[in-house]
């Protein structure tokens, strides 16, 4: 059964998962307390102006942290995803495994850097840079 709301999600999840997760959500929603949260695809997403900004999803080994628009954030640790999108993410097997400073960071740049994927099914496709 898919998940409906982020804590259903959270509670589908094994404990270590769950901890990250619930990590992963604390920092998001202290640093984006104006954006949406819901779950999009299955996944807890955020999203500013109806914008998915940044998200985490279970992956068979491990839970990933993506960032729409990470990319542009000229991030090391942050790996571009298929490259037909602005995407990139961190994967996560521990919660110790999370840096919160590079996290906030993130979560900085995921507000000054965005593409606009609300438009991308108007545009057939292409994105284009907001900010």
């Amino acid at each position: 059964m898919k998940p409906s709301t982020i804590q259903e999600f959270h509670d589908a999840q094994t404990t270590d998962d769950r901890a990250i997760c619930e990590a992963l959500r604390a920092v998001i929603d202290e640093m984006l307390p104006d954006a949406e949260s819901k779950i999009w695809h299955a996944h807890p997403v955020w999203f500013l102006k109806e914008n998915p900004i940044v998200g985490y999803s279970k992956l068979k080994s491990c839970i990933r942290l993506m960032f729409w628009s990470g990319a542009d954030f000229d991030e090391l640790d942050l790996k571009p995803g298929t490259g037909k999108f602005m995407d990139a993410s961190i994967r996560y097997t521990d919660v110790e495994e999370i840096r919160y400073d590079d996290l906030k960071r993130w979560l900085v740049k995921s507000r000054q850097v965005q593409w606009d994927y609300k438009n991308i099914y108007k545009r057939k496709g292409r994105l284009e840079r907001l900010s």
